[in-house]
């Protein structure tokens, strides 16, 4: 075990395939959950707490959706469950709890799930009640989806750095032809530059200048992992230890702030290196909230690829492809692998599990040891950064 560590580590995964799914919250929790913990190799009575990463925000009247682990198996009945939001970053923030609970001495392994039901409400109720994670005592900021919140980040990228629209084209067509190899990926569809550079009717403007391409998915899934301290890993088949963890929360209102600086993305990563002990060069891998293609640029900057205002290069020097000194969201991302809402932190982190213990299939990055995840919650407000480490168990 490095000498930098949390003294954490994941010891399973489980994640449902992610699209429009005919199962129902309640289904995807308990197909993750046992996922996870039949990975693991753990007894169910062994799990000392549950924890869930869940939005929702008016999406489904799903009640009491902690509860809902406790169907995974008879044994979790009265153990401790708890429910996390914190928007888009909810998956993250349910791991913390988690972490949390085992630090603080209240138990020694929790089992941790993501999980969204969205595709069954309308585009229109989707966009409304993600728009529920802004500020809403500004008349201004209250009346924007977040389309139109990213597409003011691309909007003022242009102004002060130059137009970012052909790089962000070109994070779109990466992050689809990396989700080719992800079989659990709402999208298999290879969208090339040209085609996601050009406004047309399969590729219509939805947020100006953000084009269809340019925006995450609406998505049903969950992911979970199983948590453990890192002294016990050893009785495990598989673990990785979790080398760092911050969390950044910002201001919500947008204009208290410079959104393009990034600045909650930027603490969090930076504390999260700091804490590893490591720097960027160290990482292999690196999976990142896409929510827009402008986000995912802006990430570049944030995390030190390259100066503010030159996050394209990273693209045009091949940094952060497949073959790439460091590539970013192998998964496919947000942007083709999908994004239900609260499994999204969930998912990055059992998806970079199973990079780091070899077992991503088509998705391998042959020799990985040291991965990035960064998810976040609204317009860069509750910033998550987790550096993760193969172990030896």
């Amino acid at each position: 075990m490095s000498t930098n560590s949390t003294g954490i580590s994941i010891v399973g995964s489980g994640h449902t395939q992610f699209g429009r799914l005919q199962e129902n919250l309640e289904d995807l929790i308990v197909a993750a959950a046992r996922e996870a913990v039949t990975e693991a190799g753990i007894a169910p009575a062994a799990i000392d707490a549950v924890f869930l990463g869940h939005f929702n925000s008016g999406l489904v009247p799903d009640g009491f959706a902690s509860s809902l682990i406790h169907q995974a198996y008879p044994e979790l009945r009265f153990k401790p469950a708890t429910r996390c939001e914190n928007a888009c970053g909810s998956g993250a923030a349910a791991i913390h709890a988690g972490m949390n609970a085992i630090l603080a001495g209240k138990a020694d392994t929790v089992l941790v799930v993501g999980a969204e039901k969205m595709t069954s409400r309308s585009t229109r109720d989707v966009t409304t009640a993600l728009a529920g994670a802004g500020y809403q005592n500004d008349p201004a900021e209250a009346s924007l989806s977040f389309p139109q919140v990213f597409a003011v980040a691309a909007q003022e990228y242009a102004a002060r750095f130059g137009d970012p629209m052909e790089a962000m084209a070109r994070i779109a067509a990466k992050n689809h032809e990396n989700a080719m190899s992800n079989p659990l990926a709402q999208m298999h569809k290879r969208m090339g530059f040209e085609a996601c550079n050009t406004v047309s009717d399969i590729n219509p403007l939805i947020a100006p200048p953000l084009r269809l391409t340019d925006c995450s998915l609406i998505t049903d899934g969950a992911a979970a992992i199983v948590l453990t301290r890192t002294e016990n890993a050893h009785s495990f088949a598989q673990s990785v230890n979790i080398r760092s963890a911050s969390h950044v929360s910002d201001v919500l209102p947008m204009s208290g702030r410079d959104f393009l600086m990034f600045e909650g993305p930027q603490k969090a990563l930076m504390q999260a290196f700091s804490d590893a002990g490591i720097t960027l060069d160290d990482l292999d891998f690196a999976e990142v909230h896409d929510c827009f293609t402008i986000a995912e640029l802006l990430i570049y900057e944030a995390m030190g690829l390259t100066a503010k205002g030159r996050g394209a290069d990273a693209l045009a020097e091949g940094t952060v492809y497949r073959d790439g000194a460091l590539p970013v969201n192998l998964s496919g991302g947000l942007k083709a692998k999908g994004h239900p809402v609260g499994a999204t932190g969930v998912s990055m982190h059992a998806l970079s599990y199973r990079q780091l213990t070899n077992r991503a299939g088509e998705m391998q990055k042959p020799g990985a040891n040291l991965g990035l995840v960064f998810n976040m919650g609204g317009s860069a407000v509750a910033n998550y950064a987790s550096v993760l480490e193969a172990g030896t168990a």
